[in-house]
């Protein structure tokens, strides 16, 4: 079963559960989805489809931030929970030793030996994080290490 007919089975389900939050979630990330195969005309992967669930994840933990700095801590739990809900459909996130360990892996294979050597390290490691690990966290253990 791919993604996409997950999400659609998962749809179909929270419609029947009345689960509003599930379903509301689900329509934007189906949506999102569905955007991105019209603007590349052409149906897309699995792997493209993660893409547009981390980015709608991501949207949605930048938001956060901005609640939590306005108050609005009632907006900001109901967004903890969208991204809760997304994460299901992502592969599971690499926990930091883990992390660390492939990036040091591409260091060495890269030959990077200082921070002048970040633009060798992270094109041959983002393809490798992409969906299983956050882009800030990727950077700034990368920072330290070639430091």
């Amino acid at each position: 079963m791919t993604l996409k007919e997950k999400l659609q089975e998962d749809l179909k389900t929270a419609m029947k559960s009345k689960d509003t939050l599930r379903l509301s979630v689900i329509r934007l990330a189906k949506a999102a989805v569905m955007n991105l195969e019209i603007a590349r005309g052409h149906q897309l992967s699995d792997q493209e489809v993660i893409e547009v669930l981390a980015k709608e994840a991501k949207q949605r933990a930048d938001s956060i931030v901005e609640f939590e700095k306005a108050g609005r801590k009632d907006l900001a739990d109901t967004l903890h929970k969208e991204i809760q809900i997304v994460q299901e459909y992502l592969p599971a996130q690499l926990a930091e030793p883990e992390l660390r360990k492939l990036i040091e892996e591409v260091i060495s294979q890269v030959g990077a030996s200082g921070k002048k050597d970040i633009n060798k390290v992270m094109p041959a490691l983002m393809p490798k994080v992409k969906g299983r690990a956050d882009g800030k966290l990727v950077n700034q253990i990368v920072n330290s290490i070639l430091e």
